[in-house]
């Protein structure tokens, strides 16, 4: 599930995206420009899930960028029954995963950033667990990512970042471990700024974002996302995008980025071609200090 509202608003396409804690999630070498110390939080409700994230970064002089989030995907629980009307038990699901990042600008140009990924999947039981068991499987991965800026302004940024890769999830036993969704994704950002209303404190800009997607497991086509931002300053951002999936979540989505001093709330929306599935809603909280 994508995590943050600035980039599910963009059509998932955030591996050249920088300078906020989502960055964290997508591509950690983003992280490299945050300005402030920020604390975030980013909420999610999808048609399988309530995700939950939260993040604090810390810009530690020359040394880079230090920080650490925590993300929770429940999945919700389901009463556990024997025949008809005799519920045992209950059952509840959940995804966490824990990170800690550093990212460093290299030079004017470059940029790198490292997760470590403390990954765990959950099934608690409550009640009478005779039947079904609680199960825990924890695992531990990486998240590598590169930018490179140019321009005045950095006006153009390329990302390319391997997310999720690390050792495979163990539940039951060794035969039935699952690998994690090891994936390689590339982008590019390029800014333009236009013309300036008389007397305005602010600079309008536009961006446009594309990002391509594959997965390392087998041989299958590259996902696209696009995404376009048109903005006054960092007051406000109006965002759209198209994430072009090889499933049923592809679709289109909007989303509005409002900024108050220290304060930023983004929101964004998600339509899917495919009716099936009920569409999400994103929600992003951040303080600056």
């Amino acid at each position: 599930m994508p995590v943050g509202a600035r980039a599910a608003a963009l059509g998932q396409a955030a591996a050249a995206d920088a300078g906020d804690t989502e960055a964290a999630f997508w591509n950690p070498a983003g992280l490299a420009t945050i300005p402030n110390t920020v604390i975030a939080a980013h909420y999610s409700s999808t048609f399988a899930s309530n995700n939950t994230a939260l993040s604090a970064y810390f810009p530690a002089n020359r040394l880079g960028v230090l920080g650490v989030s925590a993300y929770l995907v429940d999945f919700g629980s389901q009463e556990v029954s024997v025949g008809p009307g005799g519920v045992i038990g209950r059952i509840s699901l959940k995804n966490i995963e824990l990170l800690a990042s550093y990212a460093t600008e290299l030079g004017s140009h470059f940029a790198l950033g490292v997760n470590y990924k403390l990954i765990q999947f959950r099934q608690d039981c409550s009640g009478d667990c005779r039947t079904l068991r609680s199960i825990v499987g924890t695992t531990h991965g990486v998240d590598v990512g590169l930018q490179f800026a140019a321009g005045a302004d950095d006006n153009l940024r390329i990302g390319a970042v391997l997310r999720h890769a690390g050792f495979k999830l163990q539940l039951e036993n060794k035969d039935q471990a699952d690998p994690l969704p090891t994936r390689l994704q590339v982008g590019v950002a390029y800014r333009v700024f236009l013309p300036q209303p008389e007397n305005s404190p602010e600079r309008m800009d536009a961006r446009f974002l594309v990002d391509l997607q594959d997965a390392l497991s087998g041989p299958t086509d590259p996902d696209a996302r696009i995404g376009v931002e048109l903005g006054y300053g960092q007051i406000v951002r109006l965002r759209a995008g198209y994430a072009f999936l090889h499933s049923e979540t592809r679709g289109p989505s909007v989303g509005i980025g409002l900024r108050f001093g220290k304060f930023a709330f983004d929101f964004a929306r998600v339509f899917y071609d495919s009716s099936t599935f009920d569409e999400p809603v994103y929600l992003s909280l951040e303080l600056a200090f």
